[in-house]
């Protein structure tokens, strides 16, 4: 279970040991918008190169748009390259255009949804073939795409992307990038604001937003002192093979919240301070 991924330009191979090193729980390296189009060709050598050997942290490679000149070039690159952990797909719209490219990548794949129309086949994406491990939106784009000027435009898309992970039985998304490096605060608030839509984690685009993002998503100890009664309480119900669910206060509890439960003393765990 991670929390965040930290985006790094294609055609910076010298900052790609660093994320690595970053603290980071998994790298994307971006072959697409972070590299102008006369360097599209240097970026997929360099990220073919790294990709040679694995490394500490998962990577990934955000590919270039499906539909474009420069995804072919970008596959036959890095695919059959041991490093490589995952796909990210951007401003997928189809489960078609997700499902063609199954067949050449034998990797996990992470749609992006960045468009209204997108957003409308989201669930169709998320279940579009068994390799698709998550779904999440491309904010930037879909701002433009919808006329949306603030985050609060963005709730219910937000919500709908989180609606159809679940239906899929995918993961809860992960948030988009928070663009503004400097803005720990907003960066934090949005967090916490995706955080109540359903969201789990963020990606970020700087190592200084990793903190701010793990602290925004790690469950307060109110929240895992609850989750482990309620995983007692559960324990308790089976060993007396009964279906009720009793927590210490009194109130009763239903059991389909044990996976959110156990989820939440998970990260708990891997994310102690």
């Amino acid at each position: 279970m991670l929390l965040t991924w930290l985006y790094v330009p294609g055609d910076r191979p010298d900052r790609f040991a660093k994320a690595v090193a970053s603290g980071a729980d998994a790298v994307i390296l971006d072959l697409e918008d972070a590299v102008v189009a006369g360097r599209k060709a240097y970026a997929r050598d360099a990220v073919a190169d790294f990709l040679a050997q694995e490394h500490a942290v998962p990577v990934q490679v955000r590919v270039n748009e499906l539909t474009g000149p420069d995804v072919a070039a970008d596959l036959a690159a890095v695919t059959d390259r041991p490093g490589l952990a995952g796909l990210r797909l951007p401003k997928v719209e189809s489960a078609a255009t997700v499902a063609s490219l199954a067949g050449r990548a034998e990797v996990p794949l992470h749609p992006l949804v960045e468009s209204a129309l997108g957003l409308e086949a989201a669930y169709a994406i998320a279940t579009a073939h068994p390799a698709v491990a998550s779904i999440g939106l491309g904010e930037a784009d879909l701002r433009s795409d919808l006329g949306v000027s603030d985050e609060e435009g963005l709730a219910w898309a937000r919500g709908r992307v989180v609606v159809a992970a679940r239906a899929a039985g995918l993961a809860p998304p992960a948030m988009s990038v928070y663009a503004d490096v400097a803005d720990a605060d907003g960066l934090a608030a949005s967090c916490q604001r995706g955080r109540r839509l359903g969201f789990l984690g963020r990606a970020a685009i700087h190592p200084r937003q990793l903190p701010v993002i793990v602290e925004a998503f790690r469950p307060a100890e109110r929240e895992v002192a609850r989750a482990a009664e309620l995983l007692a309480a559960v324990a308790d119900a089976e060993r007396r093979d009964s279906g009720t669910v009793v927590l210490p206060d009194g109130r009763f509890a239903d059991r389909a919240m044990v996976a959110a439960a156990r989820r939440t003393v998970d990260l708990a765990a891997r994310y102690a301070a």
